[in-house]
């Protein structure tokens, strides 16, 4: 059985994918993985769950006018006839999409080929790659109920997102993980992968602030830490508070687990994956979307979530420092509001998307084969 994954350029695209491969490894029906894409984007999960990157170029279509979208649209039709050749190939028993711009060849010529395809959408609104393939995909995961109205009612069903074991395991002991001490409550700040800028300049301007009651487990992003550190000591007036003061530019992820485990409260960007991975811990968030005229997907994200009870939404254009440490005490200083959101997360995160997934391709892929 020959199953393929497709779906990137972010990691919210991504390790939904590898999560769902690390259940299919488990099988005794050992099926062949393959991932479509331009890139590997993480080599070493690749080889740890034995799939295959095969290279298929893709172009971004972007909702503005940039001459190079014209770059990107001869780069798409490169992918198309790309995706024509290794798919005959490879010939996989069946696609699991995650949709993206890297998405889009794949699906256009498994429809060609008569290849079964299964989707998932994360966000609460739907994307294009994933609106292109509702029609013949044979099964349709989504995370947010919202969503459902945009796909065929038959073969769509409310699942939630699948999650790397290493991120949905409970650490009994997170703090002895981390080495950091359990003296206070940790705050989480997290602005995905890439960091955010914005959100890292909010935590510099508020450690003065926070740092006498809080310590702070700050994911910068790679290209940030250095500044980010240098910016703190010389912002920071009591130099004895920088030890409650962590800062990384990526993280493992053991390192996220034990952090969303250990944490009283996380700060995060409004991505479906890392919303779904701080609720399967029952943590309340504080969630800042990245703006619509940037994403179109994050603040809907944001709001369909904060309306479970889960969490606060502070729109980044309003925001400063000292709203964002207003709603920091006023969310851990009120036990029963806390428990509320806590007890909201809970219900919100579950962990059975990916071993639904990847039940149905097993299915799917016995029937083709």
């Amino acid at each position: 059985m020959k199953i393929a994954f497709v779906g990137g350029g972010s990691g919210g695209h991504f390790y939904p994918l590898i999560a769902t491969a690390e259940i299919l490894n488990q099988s005794p029906l050992a099926p062949e993985l393959y991932y479509f894409g331009p890139t590997a984007y993480d080599e070493n999960e690749l080889k740890k769950n034995h799939i295959k990157h095969i290279y298929c170029p893709a172009g971004k279509l972007r909702r503005y006018f940039s001459w190079l979208n014209l770059w990107d649209f001869l780069k798409t039709i490169g992918g198309l006839m790309t995706a024509f050749y290794k798919l005959y190939l490879i010939y996989p028993d069946v696609i699991f999409s995650k949709g993206g711009y890297t998405s889009v060849p794949i699906l256009l010529m498994a429809r060609f080929y008569r290849i079964p395809v299964v989707i998932h959408e994360s966000d609460s609104k739907p994307g294009r790659a994933n609106l292109l393939a509702r029609k013949f995909a044979r099964y349709i995961g989504i995370a947010y109920a919202e969503v459902a109205d945009y796909f065929p009612v038959e073969k769509t069903a409310l699942i939630g997102i699948p999650v790397r074991q290493a991120i949905a395991k409970i650490n009994q002991d997170p703090f002895t993980i981390l080495q950091i001490p359990d003296d206070k409550p940790l705050i989480y700040v997290t602005g995905g992968s890439l960091g955010a800028e914005r959100i890292n300049s909010l935590i510099l301007l508020s450690l003065n602030d926070l740092l006498p009651h809080y310590r702070i487990f700050h994911q910068t992003g790679p290209a940030q830490e250095k500044v980010v550190i240098e910016t703190a000591q010389s912002l920071v007036t009591d130099k004895s508070l920088l030890e409650n003061y962590y800062v990384r530019g990526l993280l493992p992820a053991e390192t996220i687990t034990a952090l969303l485990d250990a944490s009283t409260l996380v700060i995060s960007r409004a991505g479906s994956t890392t919303i779904y991975e701080i609720a399967m811990h029952g943590k309340p968030a504080i969630i800042i979307p990245i703006p619509e005229e940037v994403s179109h997907d994050q603040r809907t994200n944001a709001y369909a979530y904060a309306r479970t009870g889960a969490a606060s939404v502070l729109e980044e254009g309003n925001l400063n420092s000292s709203l964002l440490t207003s709603e920091i005490t006023a969310i851990i200083d009120d036990p029963n509001k806390y428990s509320t959101m806590q007890t909201a997360a809970k219900n919100f995160g579950t962990g059975e998307a990916a071993t639904k997934i990847a039940e149905v391709l097993l299915t799917i892929g016995q029937e083709h084969g």
